[in-house]
């Protein structure tokens, strides 16, 4: 039992001694988590069947050419980037359950309209409008996360979302195979549409879940599987924050500290080192050698299941280890991202050497759960700064990946994709300083929060004092008078 129970508190953390509050866990868990993941895996099934279709037949279906592909991931990238900080903002006024339902509710309906597209034009637009949507979820469910979690639970918890959306990338491979296989021309449908259709069947009824059950905030929580002892616990869970609001001080609170700054630009080198992994590259190389349809859908596989190893194992390090080193994540995945990068440009018509390097490229995914949850503690102190922070790493990445994959992963440069592997070099070293420096301040700004208190315990302990002494010098100029 001993064993199992070290196993368990590796695994998933330290059980609060509070049985009132290891009650709560187990419920905030389940409720919050559960929609989160479901959310973020048809999230990712969405975003990847436009890969998975593409070498299924839509290129073939829609007289494809050139770089027609990387317009559609273009256009998708633009409409991200547009709607993720109002995402952000509309969750600190509307409630999650709501805001994010509507939004998985809408971009349902626009995968579904993909299935009758004529043109890849069409697709274009449609992408467009489903990135805004879909921008919800990811930076959304982070602020949530950082809202109902302690920094030691976080980033574990983020793993298994971020995680979520790797499963995706699985299932939705997996998916367009079966599909291909199964399904291709019934009922007078290519197989590449079908995939378009069961997203949507998917879709709706998680919309739905999340509409009945997800739980929204601590602040905002009316759940009805929670007691209101079990609200106000989980608000008391988190350290308080200093009271702020959405005002014109936002500006000062955000582009005056280095937070903002450094976790951009953390996010943007992390997005372009994943987008070595996340553009299709693999696939389009595969299909350039003339790999089966299966096989274009399958092996790339292995990339996401190493992205969620990498993932997990990040996060129980940081976790475990409360908190105090994502940094050294960052540093990790900086030298992985390296390797793989050399292996790809040193040999790129061997099989052997690009599928190592594809799948080492993976580990870039762990980015996602552990720098997120890096910035939701620091930035724990004031939210509305917490949802900008968060919300503009993903925008700045995205808005920097709209025309970096477009210059540096064309399809067009399969299969030896040099462009891409030689500006690995530079984001991936990037990457890894920038870590040093966030890690530098955060250490600077605890020494300062720290002296902060010691002089404050200080001022009332002498306030105290001469609180004391006062009765004294009364009773002293008394007796004189």
């Amino acid at each position: 039992m001993n064993v199992l129970k070290g196993i368990r508190k590796v695994i998933w953390g330290e059980i609060p001694s509070d049985p009132k509050e290891a009650k709560l866990l187990v419920k905030i868990d389940w409720f919050v988590l559960s929609f989160a993941c479901l959310l973020y895996w048809v999230n990712y099934v969405d975003r990847l069947n436009i890969s998975n279709a593409y070498v299924s037949g839509m290129k073939d279906d829609l007289h494809m050419k050139g770089n027609e592909f990387n317009y559609i991931n273009t256009a998708f990238n633009v409409g991200y980037i547009v709607f993720l900080v109002p995402n952000n903002l509309i969750l600190l006024k509307v409630r999650p359950r709501y805001w994010l339902t509507f939004c998985a509710i809408a971009w349902g309906i626009l995968t579904l309209g993909i299935y009758k597209v004529t043109d890849y034009k069409q697709i274009i637009v449609i992408r467009f409008f489903q990135a805004g949507f879909e921008s919800s979820t990811f930076v959304g469910v982070h602020l949530i996360l950082g809202s109902w979690y302690k920094e030691e639970e976080l980033t574990k918890r983020s793993a298994i979302f971020t995680s979520a959306g790797l499963v995706g990338n699985i299932f939705s491979s997996t998916m367009q195979a079966a599909i291909y296989t199964n399904m291709d021309n019934l009922h007078g449908i290519a197989g590449w549409r079908w995939l378009f259709i069961i997203d949507f069947i998917i879709t709706i009824p998680i919309a739905i879940y999340g509409f009945v059950f997800f739980p929204d905030t601590p602040d905002t929580c009316k759940a009805f599987y929670f007691t209101d002892e079990e609200v106000a616990l989980a608000r008391s869970r988190i350290k308080q924050r200093e009271h702020t609001k959405l005002d014109f001080t936002i500006f000062k609170r955000v582009a005056g500290k280095w937070h903002w700054w450094l976790f951009s630009f953390l996010w943007i080198v992390g997005g372009s080192n994943e987008s070595f992994a996340s553009n299709a590259i693999f696939s389009l190389w595969l299909s350039y050698f003339g790999y089966s349809v299966p096989q274009r859908n399958h092996y790339p596989m292995g990339v996401y299941a190493v992205g969620i190893f990498a993932t997990f194992t990040f996060a129980l390090y940081v976790d475990n280890t409360g908190a105090r080193y994502h940094w050294r994540a960052a540093l990790f995945i900086m030298v992985s991202m390296l390797i793989s990068s050399i292996l790809f440009v040193c040999k790129p018509l061997e099989a052997s050497y690009v599928f190592v390097a594809q799948y080492i490229s993976g580990i870039s995914y762990a980015g996602q759960a552990t720098f997120f949850a890096w910035a939701n503690v620091v930035c724990r102190s004031d939210l509305e700064e917490r949802a900008i922070v968060l919300a503009s790493m993903n925008m700045f990445s995205n808005a920097f990946n709209a025309w970096w994959s477009l210059l540096l992963y064309a399809a067009s440069d399969a299969p030896k994709f040099k462009k891409g592997c030689y500006s690995m070099f530079g984001t991936a070293i990037a990457s890894g300083v920038i870590a040093c420096a966030i890690r530098f301040y955060q250490l600077r700004d605890d020494e300062h929060a720290k002296l902060a208190v010691t002089m404050d315990e200080e001022g009332s302990q002498s306030s105290d004092s001469i609180h004391e002494k006062r009765p004294i010098i009364g009773v002293e100029v008394a007796s004189v008078k």
